[in-house]
């Protein structure tokens, strides 16, 4: 009889680990599953995204982290820092100038995305939050304007009034009460502005960057037309 020789170095290989349980795990795999790291963070764009067009979504994003950056600096020094303070006044100039570029490149970001019909290849979710983020933002702009403190505010708060009143949300929304316009504009807005925003640029990154309109009679434009 043959003796066996025995490798006792020899390991069985190992079993897999089975998934883990409970809604944490699932929701590990959930986002993992939609949203890998590669398409979260890549480090590569087609080749049309080097147009000038694809530029002013960045743009606004830029605009916005400014807008938020000063008007956090605002809201800790108090509303009526600007009116008795040098670096008050400067903050508050930046702050409204950032809000002038975010809108002005925010609505060329609105208006190419719809000429370019950005909603194609199951983007309509990404399109929509664009547009309530715009909304949102205008919204936003308006309780800016009443929180000055000067005349410019107090005219328009009287105006808005009125026609607030005429739509019979006036009870609800009193552009007279600086108190809770300053709320609106500092704590309640921004953070659904944050909160849309985000979710857009994650929607911009599961579906990818909407590519251009193909040109007419092309095998391109049959298949956009099928997914629509």
């Amino acid at each position: 009889m043959t003796d066996q020789l025995v490798d006792t170095t020899a390991r069985p290989e190992p079993l897999p680990e089975p998934e883990a349980g409970g809604w944490t795990g699932a929701l590990r795999r959930r986002i993992f599953d939609t949203m890998p790291p590669e398409r979260l963070l890549p480090d590569t764009q087609p080749s049309y995204v080097a147009s000038w067009i694809y530029v002013f979504g960045v743009l606004s994003l830029t605009a916005l982290l400014t807008v938020i950056a000063t008007g956090t600096i605002l809201a800790l020094k108090g509303a009526a820092w600007w009116h008795v303070s040098g670096t008050g006044h400067f903050v508050n100039s930046l702050h409204l100038w950032s809000v002038e570029l975010f809108m002005t490149f925010m609505s060329i970001h609105l208006i190419a995305k719809f000429f370019m019909a950005a909603w194609r290849g199951r983007r309509l979710m990404t399109w929509i939050t664009g547009v309530v983020a715009f909304g949102c933002s205008a919204f936003t702009a308006l309780t800016g304007y009443l929180v000055q403190q000067n005349f410019d505010a107090q005219w328009i708060a009287v105006q808005a009034k009125d026609g607030l009143n005429a739509i019979g949300v006036g009870a609800y929304f009193n552009t007279m009460d600086f108190g809770q316009m300053l709320i609106w504009h500092v704590a309640l807005l921004p953070l659904v502005i944050s909160v849309i925003v985000a979710w857009h640029i994650l929607l911009v990154r599961r579906r990818g960057v909407v590519p251009p309109l193909p040109l007419p009679g092309t095998e391109a434009q049959r298949e956009t037309e099928a997914q629509a």
